[in-house]
Formats: structure tokens, sequence, C-alpha cells
């Protein structure tokens, strides 16, 4: 069983800065994937972010305006994904949510249905 715990949501300004943590418990393997996405209010689910335990590649949505701003990274010693967010704007304003596939073989690492385990998520407000 995987357990998903998020933090380091909160109210920024914008323009500011945040860095979420997922932290999880139990293995991974070499095929684990690791993704983060973000629901707005009376939106759908959305992708940020993903990344390959191992070798560490990185996935990035392409419509969502993430790019050059957002980056994820993982610590595999402390079992920990990040999401380091800057000049955040207003519409990034969301509850982001971590999630793993942990034995990644098929499915878009950009779909929500590929991934078997997820976080309680944690909310960003990016005030104007």
């Amino acid at each position: 069983q995987v357990q998903l715990v998020e933090s380091g949501g909160g109210l920024v300004q914008a323009g500011g800065s945040l860095r979420l943590s997922c932290t999880a418990s139990g293995r991974f393997s070499s095929t684990t994937i690791m993704g983060w996405f973000r629901q707005a209010p009376g939106k759908e689910r959305e992708f940020v972010a993903a990344i390959s335990w191992s070798p560490g590649n990185t996935y990035y949505s392409d419509s969502v305006s993430v790019k050059g701003r957002f980056t994820i990274s993982r610590d595999t010693a402390k079992n920990t994904v990040y999401l380091q967010m800057i000049r955040l704007k207003p519409e990034d304003t969301a509850v982001y949510y971590c999630a793993a596939d942990i034995n990644h073989w098929a499915g878009s690492v950009y779909s929500a249905r590929t991934y078997d385990y997820w976080g309680q998520g944690t909310q960003v407000t990016v005030s104007s």
C-alpha cells in the first residue's frame, strides 16, 4: 500500500513562489512514475508535471502555462517529489494533487487514469 502526503501549499501573492512536497510511503521501483495534477473550482483535474523514479525523466503539460515556471524533481533517498513553482499567477490557484503509478507499463503519464494512488491535495491560492 502506498500513501502520499502533500505539503507546502498556501497563500501567495502573484509573482511569488512555492515549493510543494509529496512524501510517499511504500516501495517504488524503477518503473514508478510520480505526477502532479491540479484542480481549480468548477474545472476538471489537469496534468501539471510528472517524473520517472528512475532515471528521473520529466514531463510537463503543454496545455498549462507551466513551462519555465514549474519544475518537478525527486529525492529518492527521502521518497519525496517536489514541485517548485515560481512567478505564480492567480490562474495557478487550485488544489494540487500528487499521484503515483507504481509499476508504469502502459497508459499516458499525462492522464489521471494512469495513476493508482493519490494524495489528499494541498491548496495553492495566488492573490492578484
